[in-house]
């Protein structure tokens, strides 16, 4: 009962989220009623069959069972950020709810990486004879002292057993290590590595796995016959960050339509009356950025990118922009995908608890194509138009545009891809009830 009681009030906060969100929107974008209204007719009548294909025509997906480490390697190698997870014990089902366990990204990954490596810092610092006994209490420490959080460690099934088996042969011990979990960490530099990726039972763990406790977003698909204003919503108003695409009857994915796929999407419509007209305006007419520069959450050049990742996390956003000084001057960009480098790169990982995140910026920058390239923070002024924001997401595939002010560029907010999507769309009354056949909360609970 209990449980259920927190399932609804977590689903009732996301609901309001989203509706506080999309009101505010609705509010300041200020365009006229009857061309809002063309605008979700037309979305409305195009249908989902009809939108570009993914890259190649082939939706990748990850099997339950893939190793996280695999996984990683997986999404970089493919140049996505997430995947569907088939789930492996109903592969042949033709029931999208059994055949797909949900999406694995970055987002996901970062949460088990954080608290995997305190875990594994702490087991390391323990002697073979004492580190099965320290279970509950590594735990304890890292929900305290590292993270700030309790359940999912325990619920990944990373506690005693995985402290007792990471310091199998008392490497710690060995070594003349202290109990000092930090401490120890660090002075093993690779080994350090080597046991979150390469020992068990971190190197066992899947993505069904971490899946199960650091599921980021729903997994909602839509059907080949719903229409574009249906995703549009989705990814707008409802936050999801891509949506499937199913048809009846067939088991695999037929597409897989993100936020930057949309959008880009609307960079294709130039010449188009409609769009023309809404991109001509300053971005400052649609009321853009939505926050305030006392809002955006930023990280500074020399603050841990330890920090940025738990800055991230905690604040359920995907990237953040460095900054310097006083003034804010924007300087760089940290987005959720640059955990790649740590799980990639043994020599970065080893070392991350010290890396500033201007150090990782540099080291990234240096990293060669084998792990792509950093993206560097993209800017536009306060009196920029929304064609040319739209330009910058969809030619840079970036997800954020930093709006900069001043001689020195300093941070006055940020346009995502969910904003200016936002833009061009609002929600009917009742239009998933209507259209989808469930409620909000229903979708949310899925």
């Amino acid at each position: 009962m209990a449980e259920n009681e927190e399932v609804d009030k977590k689903i009732r906060s996301t609901v309001s989220s989203c509706e506080a969100y999309f009101d505010k929107v609705q509010s300041r974008k200020n365009l006229p009623k009857s061309l809002q209204e063309t605008l979700n007719s037309a979305f409305a009548g195009i249908p989902v069959s009809s939108f570009p294909q993914v890259p190649g025509g082939r939706v990748i997906e990850i099997p339950a069972e893939t190793p996280v480490s695999e996984a990683v390697k997986i999404l970089s190698d493919s140049k996505i950020l997430s995947a569907p997870v088939i789930n492996t014990d109903h592969e042949s089902s033709l029931d999208w709810r059994d055949r797909y366990l949900g999406i694995i990204d970055y987002s996901s990954i970062i949460l088990w990486v954080l608290e995997s490596a305190e875990l594994a810092a702490i087991a390391l610092s323990a002697t073979s004879a004492t580190a099965a006994g320290v279970g509950a209490g590594a735990v304890g420490a890292l929900g305290v002292a590292a993270l700030g959080v309790t359940g999912p460690v325990a619920a990944a099934g990373l506690a005693a057993a995985a402290v007792g088996a990471a310091v199998a042969g008392g490497v710690a011990a060995d070594r003349g290590m202290g109990k000092d979990a930090p401490t120890a960490a660090d002075k093993l530099g690779k080994d350090f590595y080597e046991v979150i990726l390469q020992e068990e039972p971190f190197k066992s763990t899947t993505v069904r796995t971490i899946l199960k406790s650091f599921r980021w977003a729903p997994f909602l698909p839509v059907s080949t016959e719903s229409s574009m204003l249906s995703v549009m919503l989705l990814l707008s108003k409802y936050r999801l960050r891509n949506v499937p695409v199913i048809k009846a009857g067939e088991p695999d994915i037929k597409n897989y339509i993100t936020q930057s796929a949309v959008v880009q999407g609307l960079e294709g419509c130039k010449g188009r009356d409609w769009f023309d007209h809404i991109s001509a305006l300053p971005i400052a007419d649609l009321g853009l950025p939505f926050m305030s520069p006392s809002e955006v959450i930023s990280i500074e050049s020399e603050e841990l990118i330890l920090e940025a990742f738990k800055r991230m996390r905690d604040n359920n956003i995907g990237g953040l922009p460095v900054i310097e000084g006083p003034n804010k001057k924007i300087v760089g960009n940290i987005s959720m995908r640059d955990i790649r480098y740590l799980l990639l790169q043994p020599e970065v990982f080893s070392n991350f608890r010290h890396l500033t995140v201007k150090s990782f910026a540099t080291k990234i920058a240096t990293a060669g194509e084998e792990y792509g390239l950093a993206i560097p923070a993209i800017t536009c002024r306060p009196d920029s138009t929304l064609g040319s924001v739209i330009n910058s997401l969809a030619s840079r595939s970036v997800h954020r545009v930093y709006v900069a002010a001043g001689e020195e560029n300093e941070l006055y907010g940020v346009i995502t891809l969910r904003d200016v999507i936002s833009c061009f769309v609002s929600e009917p009354p009742n239009y998933f009830e209507n259209c989808l056949g469930f409620s909000v909360k229903e979708m949310l609970n899925r």
